[in-house]
């Protein structure tokens, strides 16, 4: 809304002083052309916004001018900044009114507090985008607008209409009844029921979303954490479940426990090998997990799963003993 963003532009030209067009188009995520009027607005209302002229030139607030927002301490805006960091907003499409959010928590500082808290911020890291192993963690792209629609229905109770793609599967339309929303590891969900039955959808297969004028058959009240460890549990025990023995290397062990289901059992072999048994979803998903760690690890059984990775390496070889 462009009270909003006036409001933004105020909030820029505070915190960073002279600030051109077109650097405050970019930071807006609008047109040059929108950035002039918006001053023209300002102006005209009061705001003692004035141009500076040149190739250094832009646009600056007379000295002293400061908007009323008050009421934060240091380490509670020091909280919603670190919080505000972290990019499970994204999953939601609120990404642009999170930035516009974290504008006005650190104006809302007194001046003195103002540089150490945004500072202090700045030092402290949740949920990094590469781990460790340099593996960069890409968080899952929903467009805007279907976050929005989705985002919508959840709020406002109303019936949800989907395209969704389940794996393997082609896209279908489906109506549910939205509960809520979750993000894990940078992957964002709907938690939903259709005809009744508890269902779980992933937000980046959704293709297509529609809010329905229809109220949603939801309880008034929900405990969402706790409907997630429910649903987690259930996907956890069911389905084509398969557990593998496996003997590895305990450098790796953490990799291999990141992405089982459980282990059921560990013990360490004479070598300092660790053995462990896992639970996995289904077949693929441990020849999958198994094959990650290459020489690392080696499936001890099922007698299937050793066969299984067998004939992936044979395979590997006799692609790479033809290759010129």
């Amino acid at each position: 809304m462009r009270a909003d963003r006036l409001v933004s532009l105020v909030l820029l030209l505070r915190q960073h002083g002279q600030m051109s067009a077109t650097t405050l188009a970019r930071e807006l995520e609008v047109s040059t052309r929108t950035v002039l009027r918006d001053i023209e607005a300002l102006s005209a209302a009061g705001v003692p916004v004035y141009a500076e002229r040149g190739r250094h030139g832009g646009f600056a607030l007379l000295p002293g001018f400061r908007t009323e927002l008050t009421g934060l301490s240091h380490d509670e805006a020091l909280a919603l900044l670190v919080a505000g960091s972290r990019r499970g907003a994204q999953a939601f499409g609120l990404g642009s009114a999170l930035a516009s959010a974290m504008l006005k928590v650190v104006d809302a500082l007194p001046a003195g507090y103002r540089d150490t808290a945004s500072d202090a911020a700045r030092r402290l890291l949740i949920d990094p985008e590469t781990d460790l192993l340099a593996r960069r963690l890409a968080a899952e792209e929903v467009p805007d607008a279907i976050a929005a629609e989705v985002r919508r229905a959840v709020l406002a109770g109303h019936k949800l209409r989907i395209r969704y793609a389940a794996v393997d599967q082609p896209p279908k339309w489906r109506t549910v009844d939205p509960i809520g929303l979750v993000t894990v590891r940078e992957q964002g969900y709907l938690l939903a029921t259709r005809s009744g039955a508890d269902r779980t959808y992933r937000l980046s297969r959704i293709l297509a979303a529609e809010e329905l004028p229809e109220p949603a058959q939801r309880p008034d009240r929900v405990d969402l954490d706790r409907a997630w460890q429910e649903r987690s549990t259930r996907f956890r025990t069911g389905g084509d479940q398969v557990t593998v023995l496996v003997r590895m290397n305990p450098a790796r062990r953490e990799e291999l426990v990141g992405t089982a289901l459980a282990v059921r059992a560990e013990e360490t072999d004479a070598d300092g090998w660790s053995r462990l048994e896992a639970a996995f979803q289904d077949r693929r998903h441990a020849e999958w997990a198994l094959w990650q760690l290459a020489t690392d690890a080696e499936a001890l059984a099922p007698p299937w799963l050793r066969a299984s990775l067998r004939d992936r390496a044979a395979a590997l070889v006799t692609r790479y003993e033809s290759s010129s």
